[in-house]
C-alpha cells in the first residue's frame, strides 16, 4: 500500500515541525539551565567573600551576647533572693500575730 505523495509530504512537514519544536524546547531548556548555572556561579562567588567575614561577626555577636545574659542572671538572682528575704519575715510575723 503506497502512500500518496501529498500524504507523504504532509507527514514530512509534520515531522519537521515536531523536530523544530523539540529542538526549540531543548534550546530553551539549555539556555535556562545555562542561566541558572551562571546565576548559581555568581551567587557562590558573591557568597564566598562575605561568608568569611560573616562567621567572625556571628562569633563577635555571641561574645557580646553571652556576658549580657550572664550579667542579667547575676542581677536577677539577688533580686529574687532579696524578695524572698523580705517576704519570709512578713509571713512569720503574720503567723506570730495570730
Amino acid at each position: 500500500m503506497a502512500i500518496s505523495k501529498a500524504k507523504r509530504a504532509a507527514a514530512a512537514q509534520k515531522a519537521a515541525r515536531t523536530r523544530k519544536r523539540n529542538a526549540a524546547a531543548k534550546a530553551a531548556a539549555a539556555t535556562k539551565a545555562k542561566a541558572s548555572r551562571r546565576r548559581k556561579a555568581t551567587a557562590t562567588r558573591k557568597g564566598a567573600a562575605p561568608k568569611r567575614s560573616a562567621a567572625p561577626k556571628r562569633k563577635a555577636a555571641n561574645r557580646r551576647a553571652a556576658p549580657k545574659r550572664k550579667a542579667a542572671n547575676r542581677r536577677a538572682a539577688p533580686k529574687r533572693k532579696a524578695a524572698n528575704r523580705r517576704a519570709a519575715p512578713k509571713r512569720k510575723a503574720a503567723k506570730r500575730t495570730r
